[in-house]
């Protein structure tokens, strides 16, 4: 089966030439002419590599892969633009791109990248599953769905331990309400609800009632983060 990416390029003439050399590479090849068609295409999930260009319409290229990686999407991304200072290349991967190539490019040198690309995300998706995960003195057993801290066992119903599981992939950062809306309740926008700070109240509740540290904080105005250390 070929290897399936996604262009996110709005310049016809370049979408074009990405699109024929990829082909004729063997590649299976979808495209998306702005960042919001992108990242809608990207929540599928079933691509091997997504390829975007910085300056898009609609949600400009950084935004998008931003969103990606806040939505729990691993796929690489390889961004492709103009704008070559350093600062603009570190502002790229820091928002979650894997690669970032300066155009004008050789369609040689892109090629390899995306060789390279796939043959690290193919050594990482052949890694062994991870059963366990822990923050502090707080244990999770994926596989049995059971929870202790310090040792003492913490019953937690499915929706509880589906939320900490999120917050625990995601230990000693900021996860945001819209976030906890989307993966948990498949909310996508729904302002006006509180499930996400109700949960967190009862879950909060079983995680610290009776130990004497606190474990799960609010940052306010942005969510809320699981780490054993309160900053």
């Amino acid at each position: 089966m070929s290897r399936k990416i996604l262009i996110v390029e709005d310049d016809s003439s370049t979408a074009a030439y990405l699109a024929k050399g990829l082909s004729e590479a063997g590649y299976s090849v979808e495209s998306a002419r702005d960042g919001r068609d992108g990242l809608f295409l990207a929540s599928e999930g079933i691509f091997d590599l997504i390829i975007a260009d910085r300056m898009l319409p609609g949600l400009d290229g950084l935004s998008m892969v931003s969103a990606i990686r806040a939505a729990g999407i691993d796929t690489p991304v390889l961004v492709l633009s103009a704008l070559a200072a350093v600062d603009d290349r570190v502002d790229g991967l820091k928002a979650g791109a894997d690669d970032y190539l300066c155009k004008p490019f050789s369609f040689a040198e892109l090629s390899a990248r995306i060789e390279a690309l796939v043959r690290r995300s193919d050594r990482v998706a052949t890694e062994p599953t991870k059963t366990k995960l822990a923050v502090g003195d707080l244990e999770i057993d994926l596989l049995a769905r059971h929870v202790t801290r310090a040792g003492r066992n913490i019953p937690l119903g499915a929706r509880e331990f589906n939320l900490l599981e999120f917050l625990a992939r995601h230990a000693g950062q900021v996860v945001t309400r819209t976030m906890m809306l989307e993966k948990i309740w498949n909310y996508h926008f729904d302002p006006g609800s509180n499930v996400v700070d109700v949960h967190i109240g009862r879950l909060r509740r079983k995680l610290e009632d009776g130990f004497p540290s606190p474990i799960l904080h609010t940052v306010r105005g942005a969510g809320y983060r699981l780490a054993a250390d309160p900053v």
